[in-house]
């Protein structure tokens, strides 16, 4: 799997990567410090409309950035963003106001919207071969999840020394870095997309998504994804500790878990890839997340026991697992029913469109997760995500017998 970063242009981009998470894992410990310090009893308040901003940025300002800066050279594009990331961060330890931090956090998630979808379209051209781009994959969502469980315990580490404000330094060296690296990074020659109206640049990404088959069904596992994702991230918590009345570190060994399945499953995709086409191996993993969701709403149920603790472990592996198993091939689908110039529009609308679907599960998840209890809200978010594995395999059939579905299936024209 490593192989790919002897291709020098990879490997700087993959350490901006790293850098740029790192910086973001303590920004996200450094910001819920700073609420509570700004607002102590609303500080939950504080950090829900500031994550409530976040997705509304991923959701409205990708495809709206990426249509802006179309026929911009992406070098300059990821710079900037990364800058505009590092000022915020260097502003966020003077803020005194919470209606501050919703400024600096929409500016802040405002260049995520932008960096993100650019950064990942620029990766195939990069890696052309599928072989190799199937590995960067693999290593990309290792980093995620690494980054969820590292960080934190960096955090933890470094305020033992210093105060949290200077976490805050942190995150701007990663910002800095990742631009560094990208500005030191050869991109290929990329032909700029012929000019077009700016409506047509905005919807192309959402045009492309509902024209072809393959990113149609991606939508319907996003849903799916969602749907699990957000029992996990939103009710852990109050599953451990006011459910189960165990202890904060049991909450991060569940989340590490979680975490730990889907790097097994992260490191093994290049080899399963090799022999299984796309659509065979996602749609598995789509199938198995709302079955695990229905077992995890039985196991919740039952009365607390050491068996039920076990249970849960297991259950949060698998579910990670199975996540894996629909993320970290679908950039493939994206790489191959795009153009480079029309990649940063695909890109974009997959995370534009997938943090939508997050809009819908979050708040379910919590408010519901509230008012009807932890077993009754993960049935109902099973119920949504049979929703989404059904539009998936009605807009997403098997190809012909004696064909891979993981050709290309719609024409290199320009949309």
């Amino acid at each position: 799997m490593i192989s790919v970063l002897r291709t020098p242009s990879y490997a700087k981009l993959f350490g901006a990567q790293i850098v740029a998470l790192v910086g973001t894992g303590l920004l996200t410990v450094a910001l819920g410090l700073l609420a509570f310090d700004i607002a102590r009893g609303d500080a939950g308040i504080v950090m829900g409309v500031a994550m409530t901003i976040k997705m509304v940025a991923y959701v409205a300002v990708a495809p709206l950035a990426t249509a802006l800066v179309a026929r911009l050279s992406r070098k300059p594009v990821l710079i900037g963003a990364d800058l505009v990331r590092a000022g915020v961060a260097v502003s966020l330890p003077m803020v005194t106001q919470a209606w501050q931090i919703y400024i600096l956090i929409l500016l802040l998630q405002s260049a995520s919207a932008t960096f993100t979808p650019t950064f990942q379209a620029v990766i195939p051209s990069v890696l052309p071969d599928e072989g190799d781009y199937t590995r960067a994959l693999s290593l990309s969502r290792l980093a995620y999840d690494l980054e969820s469980v590292l960080s934190p315990m960096l955090a933890a580490v470094l305020l033992t020394v210093i105060s949290y404000h200077n976490l805050f330094v942190g995150t701007v060296i990663g910002f800095i870095g990742s631009a560094v690296l990208v500005a030191s990074t050869r991109f290929p020659h990329i032909e700029v997309p012929p000019s077009a109206p700016f409506l047509e640049r905005l919807t192309r990404g959402v045009r492309l998504f509902w024209r072809i088959r393959e990113l149609r069904g991606l939508m319907g596992l996003n849903l799916v994804v969602a749907t699990t994702t957000a029992m996990v991230i939103v009710n852990t918590v109050v599953l451990v500790q006011a459910h189960l009345g165990r202890s904060q570190s049991d909450v991060a060994l569940l989340l590490g878990v979680y975490g730990t399945g889907s790097m097994v499953v992260a490191l093994g995709m290049p080899a399963l890839l090799d022999r299984l086409p796309d659509r065979r191996v996602m749609v598995a993993g789509g199938l198995a997340l709302p079955v695990l969701l229905l077992v995890a709403a039985g196991v919740i149920a039952r009365p607390a026991s050491s068996g039920q603790w076990v249970a849960l472990l297991v259950v949060w592996t698998l579910l990670g697992a199975a996540t894996s198993t629909i993320l970290t091939p679908s950039s493939r689908l994206l790489r191959r029913n795009s153009q480079d110039q029309t990649r940063p529009a695909v890109f974009s609308a997959q995370f534009s469109l997938s943090h939508a679907c997050f809009l819908i599960t979050y708040p379910l998840a919590g408010a519901l997760g509230a008012a009807i209890g932890l077993p009754a809200v993960a049935v109902v978010l099973v119920v949504v995500g049979v929703l989404g594995l059904v539009a998936a395999l009605l807009a997403w059939r098997p190809v012909s017998t004696g064909s891979r579905d993981h050709r290309p299936t719609v024409s290199r024209s320009r949309i």
